[in-house]
């Protein structure tokens, strides 16, 4: 007979082991002043610890001046692109830019209109599943959290894969690109199953369309009468651009990374990936701008009232208010602090969607308090750097207005950041490197074992 979870959870032992185990694996915190130990990886002044080296992305938030770090405007680049260009680029000629990214991070150069369409036609050729992969592994093990679809459908593929362990440049290229493609059928396919079984709604499995875009087509596959605007396709695919590839330093590609190393396959290198991105702390936090803001709503009488806007967030940093967790959750970022790239292209095309929706009183709502945030933050917390917002902070309300639903804002953003995954776990196997394998000190106290009647 199994064992209610409750019943387990509750259960007299387990507590008493809980206890144990806390008790057991406390390090004092003094002890990482001590050795020296750079925590997350990070110096105190919010330098990273060098790790690697790459070519796909850079992030760059500083400069050194007389031996002194400067914050300065964040930006982007990828493949030596600045993101500001890229978006410029694609946006200013109308057309769709993730699936040119894609190239980009790829190949590490720029299509001309004859690759990007050969590459097009490539994806969209893999923009399939194996037959009765939906009907088996999504259909018949919903599950309430599609991130958890996505790697469990993510591991299931090794199966249907010929050579799954070959890990010659060829063969990974081919398992990621076709990742890519499929990526989007999954995390939908994982709604619409859970919207079905746990929410007692309508069941819609749209086939893929080989003439649409990425973003076309997951807002075709998630809507019931699968239409949408040329904005609404836009806003999507800019919000997929934006996320695609974030240096080598996140830590979801920093896995790719330690993974990759190890010469495993590329399902179960992806599959730790999205374990990494589920976590609140990474790509989890746009969810808490949103669940923020319906909280803001609330409790704020007047969203123009800019010292009842300052006042309430100084209750939410205080823990007196929200989730009581102390954070105003989308502001700040590891690297930037004068301001985030991603969210200042983002939030320019947030303001052309808002107005389309009606929702420009929301919209200033955030603009007010992206703007007080900052000085809240500075006059209760102490800090090295700069506080701006960082690209959770729109991302989700963008989302939100586009109708989709919550469950799938974090794997969108696996969606997109998929291709940055596949470029790094390709640099690590064509540079040939050592498993990646970091020191830790222990500071357990050496004892002498003693025999279990003596104990």
């Amino acid at each position: 007979m199994t064992i209610p979870v409750k019943d387990f959870y509750d259960n007299e032992m387990l507590n008493e082991l809980s206890e144990l185990a806390e008790v057991s694996y406390a390090i004092d915190p003094e002890l990482y002043g001590k050795f020296d130990v750079k925590r997350g990886l990070r110096d105190i002044n919010g330098r990273g610890v060098l790790a690697g080296l790459t070519k796909i992305g850079e992030v760059h938030s500083y400069i050194i001046d007389e031996n002194e770090m400067v914050p300065v405007p964040g930006r982007l680049l990828y493949r030596g692109i600045d993101i500001a260009d890229l978006v410029e680029g694609f946006t200013s000629e109308g057309r769709f830019g993730f699936e040119e990214t894609c190239y980009l991070l790829l190949f590490g150069e720029l299509p001309d209109r004859r690759q990007l369409a050969s590459f097009e036609e490539f994806l969209a050729s893999y923009r399939k599943l194996p037959r009765s992969f939906v009907r088996d592994m999504i259909m018949k093990a919903p599950s309430k959290d599609i991130m958890n679809v996505l790697s469990r459908s993510v591991l299931a593929l090794y199966s249907y894969d010929d050579m799954p362990d070959d890990t010659s440049i060829k063969n990974v290229l081919r398992q990621c690109i076709q990742m890519i493609a499929r990526f989007p059928l999954l995390a939908v396919y994982g709604y619409q199953a859970y919207s079905h079984y746990h929410g007692d709604k309508s069941l819609f499995i749209h086939s893929p369309r080989e003439d649409l875009s990425t973003a076309e087509n997951i807002l075709h596959m998630l809507r019931p009468d699968s239409k949408f605007t040329k904005l609404e396709a836009s806003v999507l695919d800019l919000a997929l651009v934006l996320h695609a590839e974030h240096g080598g330093g996140n830590n979801s590609t920093f896995v790719t990374h330690v993974v990759t190393s190890t010469g495993t396959d590329t399902y179960s290198a992806m599959a730790a990936s999205l374990g990494s991105l589920k976590g609140p702390k990474h790509g989890g936090a746009n969810i808490k701008v949103v669940q923020m803001f319906e909280d803001i709503k609330e409790n704020i009488k007047d969203w123009n009232d800019d010292e009842e806007i300052a006042n309430y967030l100084d209750k939410i940093l205080k823990r007196e208010a929200f989730d009581k967790s102390g954070l105003i959750y989308g502001m700040g970022h590891a690297v930037y602090s004068v301001s985030d790239p991603r969210a200042v292209i983002l939030k320019e095309y947030a303001s052309k969607l808002a107005v389309s929706k009606g929702c420009e009183d929301e919209f200033n709502l955030f603009s007010k308090v992206e703007k007080i945030a900052p000085e809240v933050i500075g006059k209760i917390r102490r800090i090295y750097k700069g506080v701006s917002a960082n690209i959770d902070f729109y991302s989700g309300f963008v989302y939100k207005m586009l109708g989709i639903p919550p469950e799938l804002y974090t794997p969108i953003f696996a969606i997109s950041r998929v291709v940055g995954w596949s470029a790094h776990r390709i640099e690590e196997l064509s540079n040939k490197g050592k498993i990646i394998r970091p020191a830790y000190k222990s500071v357990a106290k050496r004892r002498d074992y003693v025999k279990i009647d003596k104990r």
